[in-house]
């Protein structure tokens, strides 16, 4: 087992790369009651195109499997495992993201019964015909109700703007149609493609010793078998830079239009360095133009363009990348033309040595926030370890960006052709 500590932030990882292949991450924190297991697997809704394992042609799956297989591994032939971990004093959760699939629990007792249910229950599917149809009315409903919720389907109308092909676009639960269609076998397939523990990666933390819990992982791993993987073979569509469309309109019943600007940021696949400097980069400097302290909210406030709806986000992962900003609005255009205006003028502007050092300070405050929970330090980290980044050296990259780096970034970052708008309006 290896040991790193982080003396900047006070904390020691323990490491260890088990024989089936499985990475394993320990952060102790004896000082806290609560503690936090999250075991997921590189496997999103994007990918839809791959060579199953064990055979030579690729395949190209419906839409939404990867949140299907999530719900579905909860069920077992017996018993829903949510009861196991409720008797055992935990809250269980998971989640499907565009890009993984991630089982999770927090407890305050009964830790390694805890942590063996969750190992168990996902290393040990079951799917049966009855099952995978009862489910798809289950996973239907959620779909409808997202289709009836403005916020949601501004989200998904500014990313159906911005990309053409990379399958970001589409809604990571599918739609009505493509879930109709998938089987038992379709979940097989894709389940033993890309649930092996060499495609997944377990962090816990929290108040624990890390030998015991080692031992207690490497001897519920030790018991079960599993093939040698192959490589997996998976297939993303070529992304053009430009947006795929300038302008998405939705009717739907709003008393106020939503409006939002995306901006295409990537869609490259990025990994190390250059993704970090980037994921960072970008974050700073829509955080620097568009928070409340920033160049540009008070001038859009002061104009009565945003209210206290307004809102801003960004996101980068390993092939795509986006931001996002929005909020409602009782003239969308000038909403619209007021941000796209900012946006593009940004080329021009200079950001100084000492407003580049108060950025630096404020994105380490917000990261040292952040590290107070949990939750947040364990989706972090697997995020960044999926794209070969060391969340917790993000501190020290920070310190070593400089004001040349953003304004060199800020040169090249905003260009008309990848900008995208969604507008819901009455109707």
């Amino acid at each position: 087992m290896n040991k790193k500590g982080y003396h900047q932030i006070e904390e020691t990882l323990f490491h260890e790369k088990l024989n089936n292949g499985l990475d394993v991450y320990l952060l102790p924190r004896p000082q806290m009651s609560k503690t936090y297991a999250i075991f997921s697997t590189n496997y999103g809704s994007i990918d839809r195109t791959f060579i199953p394992i064990g055979e030579t042609e690729e395949i190209t799956v419906p839409d939404g499997i990867a949140h299907f297989l999530e719900h579905k591994l909860f069920e077992k032939e017996d018993r829903d495992v949510f009861a196991d971990f409720g008797k055992q004093g935990a809250s269980a959760n998971a989640y499907t993201s565009f890009t993984k699939t991630a089982y999770l629990f927090s407890a305050t007792s009964n830790v390694e019964e805890n942590v063996k249910t969750l190992l168990d229950f996902v290393q040990d599917p079951y799917f049966s015909e009855q099952s995978v149809e009862k489910e798809k009315g289950i996973i239907g409903q959620e779909i409808k109700m997202y289709d009836d919720q403005p916020d949601w389907q501004s989200f998904m109308g500014t990313l159906k703007s911005l990309f053409k092909d990379t399958p970001v676009n589409i809604d990571i639960a599918g739609t009505i149609e493509s879930i109709s269609e998938i089987t038992k076998d379709d979940l097989y397939t894709c389940y033993n493609t890309f649930y092996h523990p060499e495609n997944m990666t377990f962090f816990i933390a929290g108040n624990f010793d890390p030998d015991s819990m080692m031992s207690l992982i490497n001897e519920n791993q030790n018991n079960k078998e599993f093939a040698k993987l192959e490589e997996i073979k998976r297939y993303y569509p070529t992304e053009p830079m430009e947006v795929a469309e300038k302008e998405i309109i939705q009717n739907m019943p709003v008393s106020v239009a939503k409006c939002t600007v995306g901006i295409k940021e990537s869609h490259d696949e990025l990994k190390g360095e250059k993704f970090v400097k980037k994921d960072l980069l970008q974050d700073m400097i829509i955080t620097y133009f568009f928070s409340k302290s920033g160049q540009f909210y008070e001038q859009l406030y002061e104009e009565n363009i945003i209210d206290s709806s307004f809102y801003f986000e960004t996101n980068l992962d390993k092939n795509y990348g986006y931001s996002i900003i929005g909020g409602n609005t009782d003239n969308p255009d000038q909403f619209i033309d007021k941000i796209k205006e900012l946006l593009l003028s940004t080329s021009s502007h200079e950001i100084s040595e000492e407003d580049f050092e108060r950025m630096k300070r404020k994105k380490i405050g917000q990261l040292l926030r952040s590290m107070n929970s949990l939750e947040n330090i364990a989706s972090k980290f697997i995020h960044y370890n999926t794209v070969a980044v060391d969340y917790f050296e993000l501190i020290p990259t920070i310190q070593s960006l400089t004001v040349d780096d953003a304004n060199q970034f800020l040169k090249e970052w905003i260009t008309d052709d990848r900008l995208g708008v969604s507008k819901i309006v009455a109707g």
